[in-house]
């Protein structure tokens, strides 16, 4: 499984996802994942003011503990079969766990960008966890240029590790204005006495028009997830 926080949850299949939590379960959490899982595939709808599958979406910590909460969370998103709709209300409706399992959801359950205004919202903020899964392949796909760009900057400012950024070496191939950036950033940490960030070399290094373009990448699979909760 990878092991960078914004592309692991988005990376791994569903199943793999499954019995890889399962087994780290105990009964009775094992036990309310089974029907978690089973009544979001058989009720995906809204049925009354909330479906049930967003109630055991706000239970997971509680039943899963937080090291195993946005697993199972994302799980339940997969099964409920979430369409853009229905995350944007699960995410501005959330707690910063629970929108941070939306964005680790997204690639598979939103093909085109109707969600990107998730990823925006998640931009704006200082939290570090929902940075790493905001930069995930959904942005990847989907953020323009300049969004992308800032994006990474972002990153570096709150000391997100870029490897947290998917397809970073793709996007920032050549990347002229991202290199710009970049050395105007890294001027006035240096005018202040500040550090460097090494993560700001290493993207440098990536934009260097020299350099040996990336090989392509596989898409994510069909569907992706693993993780952790604060």
């Amino acid at each position: 499984m990878p092991d960078t926080p914004g592309t692991a949850l988005a990376l791994t299949p569903p199943a793999e996802l499954r019995s890889h939590l399962t087994a780290r379960l105990d009964t009775a959490a094992r036990a309310w994942l089974h029907r978690a899982l089973d009544e979001a595939a058989a009720h995906p709808g809204t049925h009354g003011p909330i479906s049930v599958w967003e109630l055991r979406i706000a239970e997971a910590g509680r039943r899963c503990g937080s090291e195993y909460a946005d697993a199972a969370r994302v799980l339940i998103l997969h099964a409920a079969r979430a369409d853009a709709d229905a995350v944007t209300r699960v995410y501005f409706q959330g707690t910063a766990a629970e929108r941070r399992a939306v964005l680790h959801a997204l690639p598979h359950l939103v093909p085109g960008p109707q969600a990107l205004p998730l990823i925006e919202d998640a931009l704006r903020t200082n939290d570090t966890r929902l940075l790493a899964a905001a930069v995930g392949p959904y942005a990847a796909r989907h953020l323009d240029t300049h969004q992308w760009r800032h994006a990474v900057l972002k990153c570096l400012f709150t000391g997100v590790p870029v490897g947290a950024v998917a397809d970073l070496n793709r996007r920032a191939h050549r990347d002229a204005e991202l290199a710009r950036m970049l050395g105007d950033y890294a001027a006035e940490r240096t005018a202040a006495g500040r550090p460097v960030p090494e993560d700001l070399h290493r993207v440098l290094t990536l934009t260097d028009p020299t350099a040996t373009p990336p090989a392509p990448t596989a898409e994510c699979g069909t569907r992706g997830t693993d993780g952790k909760e604060s």
